[in-house]
């Protein structure tokens, strides 16, 4: 038989999402934080007044947290990597020897 470690966030007696790793469901759990407290900032808006709108919204902006904190000018956009060329194989001519 064998063990299986499962890591379960769970949100007001609630499974959300299981996983396998301690620092997946970290991150996870952190996530759904942001979630809730987006939902609270939206909640002072009348830009919606659908409530599910807002929940949905605000998951939105936790999932694409890097995205949202580079828009706002809390984080520089990451230089993409530069490709490092490779030296051409140069190809041995034979040398003449007359000399």
């Amino acid at each position: 038989m064998a063990v299986i470690v499962k890591y379960v966030v769970e949100r007001n007696g609630e499974e959300k999402m299981t996983f396998t790793s301690k620092s997946e469901a970290d991150a996870y759990d952190k996530m759904l934080d942001m979630a809730d407290e987006m939902f609270t900032l939206l909640s002072e808006s009348e830009l919606f007044e659908d409530e599910a709108k807002q929940e949905e919204l605000s998951l939105f902006l936790a999932q694409k947290r890097e995205e949202v904190l580079i828009a706002l000018g809390a984080k520089k956009k990451a230089a993409p990597k530069k490709k490092v060329a490779k030296p051409e194989a140069v190809a041995e001519q034979p040398q003449d020897d007359a000399a």
